[in-house]
């Protein structure tokens, strides 16, 4: 096992049976050919990884909003809290999901997030998620207002607004344990 984290890092095999079939569930899911040490760092406990796990694929994987759009929003919020590890994990999804929005060559999502190349309504959703996950109670009816006149309806604003909270425990997670991004990620091209 590898400590040097502030929780042990458990590779696939090293885990439990139960770890691995979650392990087996994120590397398909997010169609990766290893595991994410954001999930290494909680394979010691089966309830909590299967927990954490079922509310990353359900709220971030499933829903009407286009994944770009989501991991834009995770991108950006940890990139404003500083949280290293989520912002680059994050970046590098939504980069190899630009050509969803622009079919310019050489286009990264992560750099054009506030151009006038980035589609209006993706900007407003990262505007307003972004506020929302890090001054939650500051969330005004206008916001909702905003998102819904950007053409969202009901059900993805409430799908949008889900992010906020997902990205908090996502950082929450990466920045306690003390991870390291993985060194996979790491030898992604730019």
């Amino acid at each position: 096992m590898n400590s040097t984290a502030r929780y042990p890092m458990v590779s696939y095999e090293e885990a439990s049976p139960e770890v691995q079939e979650i392990y087996d569930d994120t590397k398909k899911t997010l169609q990766l050919p290893f595991v994410l040490n954001w999930f290494k760092c909680q394979g010691t406990n089966a309830t909590l990884l299967k927990g954490n796990w079922s509310k990353l694929k359900n709220t971030l994987m499933e829903g009407e909003v286009p994944n770009v759009l989501k991991q834009l929003i995770i991108y950006n919020v940890s990139k404003e809290r500083g949280c290293n590890y989520c912002s680059h994990a994050h970046g590098i999804f939504a980069d190899s999901m630009s050509a969803m929005i622009s079919e310019d060559e050489g286009f990264k999502a992560t750099e054009n997030i506030n151009s006038p190349s980035m589609p209006a309504s993706f900007r407003t959703a990262v505007k307003i998620v972004t506020h929302a996950a890090l001054n939650h109670s500051e969330v005004s009816d206008e916001d909702f207002e905003e998102l819904e006149k950007a053409g969202f309806s009901q059900r993805e604003v409430q799908e949008l607004m889900a992010q906020a909270d997902l990205v908090n425990m996502l950082n929450t997670i990466a920045d306690v344990s003390g991870i390291k991004i993985d060194n996979e990620l790491l030898e992604t091209p730019e």
